[in-house]
């Protein structure tokens, strides 16, 4: 399942983390990079050259927090909520696609039952 959704993002010209990493700063608010980086599951080292790549490619941007100076807060862009909508609309056809062949109660039990799993493990 997972090289199939690689295959399809790498189509938009993302990939799974950088999908991840989008998904978690569309909420509007700014993350710190160790949220970031167990939100997406990647390594602290190379989440900050992931981030750099993004910045350069102007789809984030570091900020500083405003209630403590030292702490880097990372934004999504305005050129970055393209990618974002782009890549959720991949993932959801994947989804689709992947569950098409089913029973539609066990898609939605399935959905369910990793959806409790994902709350659990935050």
């Amino acid at each position: 399942m997972t090289r199939q959704l690689a295959r399809a993002l790498e189509a938009e010209g993302s990939t799974i983390e950088q999908w991840r990493i989008l998904l978690l700063l569309a909420d509007g608010r700014g993350h710190p990079m160790s949220e970031i980086a167990e939100f997406a599951l990647v390594p602290a080292p190379s989440l900050t050259r992931q981030i750099d790549r993004m910045v350069t490619d102007g789809l984030v941007h570091r900020m500083a927090d405003e209630r403590d100076r030292r702490r880097v807060l990372v934004h999504l862009t305005r050129r970055g909520r393209a990618p974002h909508r782009r890549s959720g609309e991949r993932v959801e056809h994947e989804q689709h696609a992947l569950l098409a062949g089913g029973e539609p109660a066990q898609a939605e039990r399935l959905l369910s039952l990793l959806g409790g799993l994902v709350d659990r493990l935050r």
